[in-house]
């Protein structure tokens, strides 16, 4: 079943088309991620669907009922979504407490949710005190429980953990997807950061332009990306030149396997791999590659190397300290 329906969604700012056709389904209690750079038109469209913006083109629809066409308009206080902003956006002058509760009407209902969010987040002893005296982490928790207050049918989050260190932000955004998932809350949510997008995400709709380039699972984005640019936006992404010959490809590294060929032998194409995929040979065969730099990055080595004149940025397991090195390619790889 599905939660949020998108259909040909166009918006333009003066002269700049921000989104361009976009049509997108997620469905119910699915965590969809928005994955792109700045400007790609990512918070614009969740501003659409929040009912915050009108969309010059297309329709949107929550569940059965369409919110916003050309001759219909549901305002954003009765759509029934929750939105967590980007800075989180407490009321300074008002409590934890104050607001979590801030939109359920209802008083009693009001003192029964506030106190089942509190115990949610895990907060319940901050319930009175005022947004600047709680850390980063916990107004971003307060921000989210005052989103699922009113049990909104969905929830749209803009980059909630941006504004944190790199640490907390993992820790914040795993323990903020479990819990909506484990609420069966359906999630979209903006990031510009795939390892996020990776680990928070059941689908990931990868956006550059005001267009959605590509939508599937973490895996499938990461893996099978269906273009360059998509492969780009996802993560590192190395692209050799190279001609194809049944299911391998020759290049600088050797042969490749690839996956999916459906060219002729003797076409020239672009493979593509992720550098993780080139590791260094312990059996005496490979590629030789000439060793430029090297750089310690913890669980890994950062290898700067050159093979026949074309230059490779890499990640290995070990430490390197020979001038050369040999290196083989793990799994298969796509060609454009």
């Amino acid at each position: 079943m599905t939660n949020i329906h998108l259909c040909s969604v166009t918006k333009t700012f003066l002269d700049n088309v921000v989104l361009e056709g976009v049509s997108l389904d997620v469905r119910v209690g699915e965590t969809m991620a928005l994955l792109g750079p700045s400007g790609c038109g990512k918070t614009t469209l969740l501003r659409l669907i929040a009912g915050f913006e009108r969309p010059d083109e297309g329709n949107i629809s929550i569940g059965p009922v369409v919110v916003d066409s050309s001759d219909r308009f549901v305002p954003a206080e009765n759509r029934h979504v929750g939105y967590v902003p980007q800075e989180g956006s407490l009321f300074p002058h008002l409590t934890v407490a104050g607001n979590i509760g801030y939109g359920v009407r209802k008083g009693t209902e009001r003192i029964a949710r506030t106190k089942e969010m509190l115990h949610l987040i895990g907060l319940e002893d901050s319930a009175d005190k005022y947004p600047r005296q709680l850390s980063g982490g916990q107004q971003q928790r307060v921000a989210l429980a005052r989103a699922l207050a009113p049990r909104p049918s969905l929830i749209l989050l803009d980059e909630p953990f941006s504004a944190l260190d790199i640490e907390l932000r993992r820790r914040m955004s795993a323990e903020v997807m479990d819990l909506l998932r484990n609420l069966g809350t359906t999630t979209l949510l903006v990031t510009h950061d795939p390892a996020e997008a990776f680990s928070a995400a059941d689908r990931v709709a990868v956006m550059q332009r005001g267009r959605v380039l590509q939508c599937g699972s973490p895996e499938e984005v990461y893996w099978k990306p269906a273009s360059r640019e998509a492969a780009l936006l996802t993560g590192n992404a190395i692209f050799l030149e190279g001609k194809i010959w049944g299911d391998h490809a020759e290049t600088v590294l050797g042969r490749i396997p690839i996956a999916e060929n459906t060219v002729s032998d003797g076409t020239a194409a672009t493979v593509f791999l992720r550098p993780e995929q080139i590791q260094i040979s312990s059996d005496g065969k490979g590629a030789l590659a000439i060793v430029h730099s090297t750089q310690f990055l913890g669980k890994h080595t950062g290898l700067t190397v050159s093979v026949d004149g074309f230059q490779l940025n890499l990640e290995v397991r070990k430490p390197v300290s020979d001038p050369t090195v040999l290196l083989h390619v793990d799994g298969v790889c796509r060609c454009y």
